[in-house]
């Protein structure tokens, strides 16, 4: 599989990591050891911490999806957060006679953030990292918001965008796209009109274009097709078009059985309720909270609301359909960030082209017995939600000891293999928990993102679902004959693992296992390592 630039951040060896040009203010790590050797020593393989931005309009969806994320703002680099605008949400511009439409303000930013400085001392207690308030406060910017797709106007978030895509800081920079993308757009025309022209235009859009990845939910407006696209080929892009739905408006539209933890009982319980300040704002359906500027049946906060949508119970999950594109950049022991199409808790993306990943790949729905691009998602739910409401504990914990932290995974036999086919493997995993609760152990093999492939039979049609001219989803049922899963293991629900490498299998076929170890502490954490077996 060709992986081009996209592990180039995980592959380095032995890289000086240089602290980022007085941008992000935050010291870096020391230099790590390459993967290969933490790997050969069967050490987890700890990736860098993913350097972002997020952008995003002020829809409820976003606004859930930054609670979230203050609660793993450790676990990331966080270079900015910048208000934007898209097809669904802009402030206006009376100058030009635009009035605004579904505009939710700048507030409720500086609130969240103000509510994150009250959490901040407790979570801190918890795990380290996380960025002081004052810091977060210096980097969120106002960005192009007067209208759809507006890319005309320089503004303080366009700036920004600008001289963080010019710094000197070698990393991978993710512009996580929560509504359009103008502003991103406005900064590299900013760029492209500083030096187009100059000797130096050739170097700086080849630097750009190396340093960006462009993690975008749908297309919010035309500036990517109209000027990104065209005018900055190079840039790397992860584009969800659809799973994003069946975490957001769209999660009653999939299988009720990975839906258990997105009703209100356990919704209400374990995030919104005596919860501290910063998820009290967290918006659950009926909960009477209204935002301001929105539509009046848009308000799902509202009595009314419930009425006219009976499906709905109150305190259900409204949406967070942004908080993939974060989710993809946690290290969880699942390597997603390595290569778009191993999957994890951001979903499963297929290569369109060099630069260009959708999530276009099916993974095996074993409750609806289809093939489905939703389902590299939705199989993750229940491990996401119980991961939230931990850290909502840690939210209003002073103490260490009064919640619960995830355990930590290893393979003694590291996690980059190669074998023969036929060739017998047993795999070693090792857990430990930081707050001495008993583990158990899970095995499997992800086959869906191998390389090998288990069935010779020609797959039956895909087919789209698709409202209103939306994409919701990609499915295929089983085809006559098809083989999938073939690969038995023994000892699957214990710490070692026997398992033989397909004897057809053919050099170059990859396997991926996946090693689980869950504590019984309070929301049932889990940690992953996968193990990629290469066959010779």
């Amino acid at each position: 599989m060709r992986k081009s630039r996209w592990v180039k951040m995980v592959l380095s060896v032995n890289l000086c990591i240089l602290i980022a040009s007085g941008i992000s203010g935050q010291a870096t790590a020391a230099p790590a050891k390459s993967k290969d050797a933490l790997a050969a020593a069967g050490q987890s393989v700890q990736q860098q911490k993913a350097r972002t931005i997020i952008t995003n309009d002020g829809e409820v969806d976003d606004m859930n999806s930054m609670l979230r994320f203050f609660l793993y703002a450790n676990e990331v680099d966080l270079a900015g957060i910048v208000l934007t605008s898209s097809v669904y949400h802009y402030a206006g511009d009376p100058a030009k006679g635009i009035e605004p439409y579904r505009w939710t303000g700048t507030q409720w930013l500086t609130d969240m953030i103000d509510a994150y400085a009250q959490a901040y001392p407790n979570l801190s207690k918890h795990a380290d990292g996380y960025p002081t308030p004052d810091y977060i406060r210096s980097v969120t910017k106002i960005g192009n918001i007067s209208y759809k797709g507006e890319m005309d106007q320089v503004t303080e978030g366009s700036e920004f965008l600008k001289k963080l895509f010019l710094d000197n800081d070698p990393r991978d920079l993710y512009v996580q796209t929560w509504g359009g993308t103008n502003t991103t757009a406005r900064a590299l025309k900013s760029i492209e009109e500083q030096y187009k022209g100059t000797d130096q235009w050739s170097a700086i859009q080849q630097k750009v274009s190396d340093k960006l990845v462009l993690y975008i939910i749908l297309d919010q407006d035309d500036s990517y097709n109209e000027y990104i696209a065209k005018n900055w080929p190079d840039i790397r892009i992860i584009n969800d078009q659809s799973n994003f739905w069946h975490f957001a408006y769209a999660w009653k539209m999939h299988t009720e059985a990975v839906n258990s933890k997105l009703h209100g009982a356990w919704n209400y319980e374990n995030i919104q309720n005596n919860h501290g300040p910063l998820l009290n704002l967290y918006a659950l359906m009926g909960d009477g909270k209204m935002i301001d500027g929105e539509l009046a049946e848009e308000q799902r906060g509202s009595e009314s609301y419930l009425q006219n949508n009976p499906q709905y119970d109150r305190y259900d999950f409204i949406s967070e359909g942004d908080s993939p594109s974060f989710f993809y950049l946690i290290d969880n022991g699942l390597r997603s960030m390595e290569d778009p199409s191993y999957g994890g808790w951001g979903g499963r993306f297929g290569q369109v082209n060099d630069k260009l990943y959708r999530n276009n790949v099916l993974d095996y729905d074993v409750h609806t017995g289809r093939y489905e691009s939703e389902y590299s998602l939705t199989r993750w739910f229940d491990d996401i939600q119980n991961d939230f409401a931990a850290r909502a504990d840690w939210a209003i914990a002073s103490q260490y000891k009064d919640a619960n932290h995830n355990p930590t995974l290893k393979v003694k036999e590291g996690l980059n293999l190669t074998a023969k086919p036929g060739q017998y493997i047993t795999l070693h995993a090792i857990g430990s928990d930081p707050d001495g609760d008993q583990l158990s152990y899970r095995w499997w093999r992800y086959y869906e993102a191998d390389t090998y492939t288990d069935s010779r039979v020609t797959p039956a049609a895909e087919e789209k679902d698709a409202v209103d001219g939306l994409l919701l989803g990609i499915h295929r049922p089983l085809a006559t004959g098809e083989k999938r899963n073939t690969i038995g293991l023994k000892n699957s629900n214990t710490p070692t693992v026997k398992f033989q490498v397909p004897k057809d299998a053919k050099s170059g076929d990859t396997i991926h296992m996946i090693a689980e170890v869950q504590d019984n502490g309070a929301h049932t954490l889990k940690h992953y390592q996968r193990v990629i077996i290469t066959v010779k």
